[in-house]
């Protein structure tokens, strides 16, 4: 399936100098690191549909302090699909968290902070249940991993699934995608608003049929009722950062998932909506921070890079 080719469609791609490629769970991921190598380590993971652009600004932001490291998720930016007849299994939760960690193995890297975006926060969230990871202090930034009720779930999980099982489906989005205006219209739906460089990243990706097949694959492997069932027992300080402009993923639904864990704060950032680290990243950083400090004694620099 056509996607972005890194040496013809990535010489200008946010960060490009931090890009590298590594083989793990049978794909090739696109990965980016910057920071110094003996800083404590954080773990980048964006939501569905985005991709390493999504950090353009915030990750050099952090890699002043800590040895940044951000990863295109299966199928999306410039990772590849998977292949083999147990594909969907890559696109699940446990999916996503398993090949992240094959990663981080190949990279030698153990995150002592995680953060993850929408889609992105119940990733980080299954590798530190499962042990895939040993953070300190995990943040989700409009993290979405609370379950939809059981009828529209079912719904929308159709939906999806017919989308990722069409041929056609990811070639059509991604002609409709051509459309600035279309684009445009998606964005501000999430109650952001991105500069024409964002907003042109964007439309670079959902032109991409394969980044669109991505997407449409992981929404149709989605399930968080087992995550949601296990977060009691997650064992490390959440910090929910919540956009309060967010029409993408509702605040309140951080409130409500920030109950189930016990271990967990609530930041609001008025005035953004869902791509709040893009629109001001930094504010974001400077919360980053400010979240962090507390943790800083348990935060020592284990940076492993080999």
């Amino acid at each position: 399936m056509r996607g972005p080719d890194f040496d013809r469609d990535g010489r200008d791609w946010p960060n490009r100098q931090a890009s590298r490629f590594v083989d793990a769970a049978h794909m090739r991921w696109h990965v980016q690191i910057m920071g110094q190598r003996s800083a404590p380590v954080l773990l980048l993971v964006h939501g569905t549909g985005a991709s390493t652009h999504s950090w353009r600004h915030l990750a050099p932001m952090l890699a002043e302090q800590f040895h940044v490291v951000a990863i295109d998720l299966p199928g999306h930016g410039f990772t590849s699909l998977p292949h083999g007849p147990t594909i969907n299994d890559h696109f699940s939760v446990d999916g996503m968290a398993s090949g992240l960690s094959a990663v981080l193995k190949v990279l030698s890297l153990d995150p002592q902070i995680a953060i993850g975006h929408s889609a992105g926060a119940c990733i980080i969230a299954r590798m530190a249940i499962d042990g895939m990871i040993s953070p300190n202090v995990l943040i989700g930034l409009n993290a979405a991993m609370r379950p939809m009720p059981v009828l529209p779930a079912r719904f929308f999980t159709s939906l999806a699934r017919m989308a990722a099982s069409a041929p056609m489906m990811p070639e059509f989005f991604a002609w409709r995608a051509s459309d600035m205006r279309m684009v445009t219209r998606l964005i501000e739906g999430t109650g952001s608003r991105l500069d024409d460089a964002g907003l042109k990243m964007y439309r670079f990706l959902g032109a991409q049929p394969r980044h669109v097949a991505g997407a449409f694959r992981m929404m149709a492997n989605w399930n968080l009722e087992s995550l949601y069932h296990d977060l009691a027992r997650l064992g490390v300080p959440m910090h929910f950062i919540v956009g309060d402009d967010d029409r993408a993923i509702s605040p309140d639904d951080s409130r409500f998932v920030a109950r189930r864990i016990g271990q967990a704060t609530m930041h609001r950032l008025p005035g953004l909506g869902h791509l709040a680290h893009e629109e001001s990243p930094e504010t974001v950083a400077s919360l980053i921070r400010e979240i962090i400090q507390p943790h800083q004694h348990d935060v020592a620099p284990l940076a492993k890079q080999a």
